[in-house]
């Protein structure tokens, strides 16, 4: 008989993952404890840190499968054939409809810290860049003189300014707007945005 435990610890991996995505998508990461994951994957607390080294390192891989449910959302919003003004408008509207639907999920993307002085794993790092290639392709060229580098750091500004107006709306915060007109103003800052690309 073969060893089992590579298996069984992929299987365990594989459940803790999705009691920490179940309970971030319930109450947000907010009084997220390891005990409550283990114990809603029926694994004991020390199963927990069989597979990861911390909460941190579960919390990235919950982030991580966000991010891929995030990048197939918008990779079936984007279009090559489109123009730049609709691939704006379809890419934040799409991120404004995941944000909507995956609040807590969402905002966990954005909220949680590593400790102090431990860095986010590069792996990591590197899931969240089709955020701005999905920007980058259909503006560069519409900016023919600039370099990769500059036309990324114009993507940055662009998602920066849409992610924005998202996340104060959706906080609450007092320069935020209100949930019935979100969408309008993100159509609204989207065509902006696009107008105002070179």
């Amino acid at each position: 008989m073969g060893d089992k435990r590579p298996t069984k610890k992929e299987e365990l991996k594989v459940r803790l993952i999705a009691a920490g995505t179940e309970l971030i998508r319930e109450q947000g990461l907010k009084g997220l404890r390891a005990r409550d994951i283990a114990e809603r994957a029926g694994a004991a607390l020390g199963g927990l840190y069989t597979v990861f080294d911390d909460l941190d390192g579960l919390i990235l891989h919950v982030n991580s499968g966000t991010l891929k449910r995030l990048e197939t959302a918008l990779n079936a919003a984007s279009s090559s054939s489109a123009g730049l003004e609709d691939t704006f408008l379809n890419l934040s509207l799409s991120y404004l409809h995941f944000a909507l639907a995956e609040r807590n999920l969402w905002s966990a993307l954005f909220e949680h810290r590593m400790p102090e002085g431990v860095p986010v794993p590069d792996w990591h790092l590197a899931e969240h860049a089709f955020l701005i290639g999905l920007i980058a392709a259909p503006l560069a060229p519409h900016l023919p003189a600039a370099s990769a580098e500059d036309v990324a750091i114009r993507a940055r500004t662009f998602f920066s300014a849409v992610h924005g107006v998202i996340s104060v709306s959706l906080e609450g915060r007092f320069v935020g707007i209100t949930p019935e007109l979100l969408e309008r103003e993100v159509k609204v800052l989207a065509l902006l945005l696009a107008h105002n690309a070179s």
